[in-house]
């Protein structure tokens, strides 16, 4: 097996699968933009790089897998994007697992999810193979959508989704870069049980002993409860929430335990492994 690469190896998935690399005992190479921050895992090798970087086809010189997460949202993604498919594909990668976003299509609901279908095309073009880990949103994040006064609002009406954790994208992720099996692949990636924002919150009133109740806004509620922010992230937080009220996320997939052998956690479940994701709501 050639090199893997693991590109934000610094941010909450990457390093999560270079851990988890880390532990079958493979050889990695992690790219970072500053090595300072990079996590300490055995028998890695650390290069300075970023998908901006000129150097960044150097960095994968060797390289036959690369862990592409994707950019910072924002109106340079998909130019980041381009110059990390165009490096890799001048360095000789053979395939990319991509963390792409469910329900990615060019007229998705969700403005992001119609950059992830972007980025799906130019890697299959540029004669890359492609693994696509669609994965819907994260349990992980789900608490730091609570507002300071406990209430969870969004134009979601009473849509349903099924939370994955990224511990469980981070194990699948491990499998699909060590097995070329799934080259050409796409995976919609998600938990196992799929519940509106009011089970959300009701869980979250749960654990945190504190009373947390979802809101259901209307489009026009939720852009003026975010005005002075960009358009760009206007459209991307208020078409999140569309997603999930229209049901394009509401997809319920068997991938991770099919890929992996092991059930990912349900969002309860999350919740009791990892307190920290949710302390702040104490």
């Amino acid at each position: 097996m050639g090199t893997i690469a693991v590109t934000g190896a610094t941010g909450q998935l990457g390093s999560r699968v270079a851990a988890l690399l880390a532990e079958r005992g493979v050889a990695q190479r992690l790219c970072v933009r500053d090595p300072a921050r990079a996590p300490e895992v055995e028998g890695a090798e650390i290069v300075a790089t970023s998908y901006e970087d000129p150097g960044f086809a150097g960095a994968l010189s060797g390289v036959s897998t690369l862990f592409l997460v994707s950019g910072h949202e924002g109106p340079e993604r998909m130019d980041l994007h381009r110059s990390a498919v165009r490096a890799a594909a001048e360095a000789g990668v053979d395939r990319i697992v991509y963390t792409s976003f469910l329900g990615a299509a060019p007229l998705a609901t969700f403005t992001f999810a119609r950059e992830h279908a972007e980025t799906e095309r130019l890697i299959r073009e540029s004669g890359l193979r492609l693994t696509a880990l669609r994965n819907t949103l994260y349990a992980d994040v789900a608490p730091h959508f609570v507002g300071p006064d406990g209430v969870l609002r969004g134009p979601s009406a009473d849509g349903r989704l099924a939370w994955v954790a990224r511990q469980d994208v981070a194990r699948l992720a491990v499998e699909c870069l060590l097995d070329d099996g799934h080259a050409n692949q796409v995976y919609d990636v998600t938990g196992p049980e799929a519940i509106d924002l009011d089970e959300t919150a009701a869980l979250l009133s749960e654990v945190s002993g504190r009373k947390i109740t979802y809101h259901a806004e209307t489009p026009e509620e939720a852009r003026a409860s975010r005005a002075g922010a960009q358009e760009w992230e206007i459209d991307g937080w208020v078409g999140s929430y569309a997603a999930i009220a229209t049901g394009e996320v509401a997809v319920t997939s068997h991938t991770v335990e099919h890929v992996t052998g092991r059930r990912p956690w349900t969002f309860a479940e999350f919740l009791a492994a990892e307190p920290d994701a949710w302390a702040h709501l104490r």
